[in-house]
């Protein structure tokens, strides 16, 4: 038996995780716009926000979600793409408190 490991299904399964992250956070994103585009500056500055954190998260998972490679950051997507939906939350908490208030 050769050493060669024969990877199976499991890249294309890891790309196709990566490329759902992406559809997810496209999706908050579209959505953040579209509740902050009604609520005057603030809600332009969340929308705003959202944006560049979503520009932020397409480029650390492009390479993954392609199968072009990882990502430039040294192993260290996962957490930062974790962090990416923690501001997310943030901003969603903020923009449903500035709507109610």
């Amino acid at each position: 038996m050769s050493g060669v490991r024969d990877p199976g299904l499991q890249p294309e399964r890891t790309r196709l995780a990566w490329r759902r992250t992406l559809l997810t956070v496209t999706v908050v994103t579209a959505l953040t716009v579209r509740l902050g585009a009604d609520d005057g500056p603030v809600g332009a500055l969340l929308a705003g926000a959202a944006v560049l954190l979503w520009g932020a998260v397409l480029s650390l998972c492009w390479r993954r979600s392609t199968g072009t490679g990882a990502a430039p950051t040294g192993g260290r997507v996962l957490p930062l793409v974790a962090l990416g939906t923690v501001g997310f939350a943030l901003l969603g908490v903020t923009l449903t408190v500035h709507r109610l208030g």
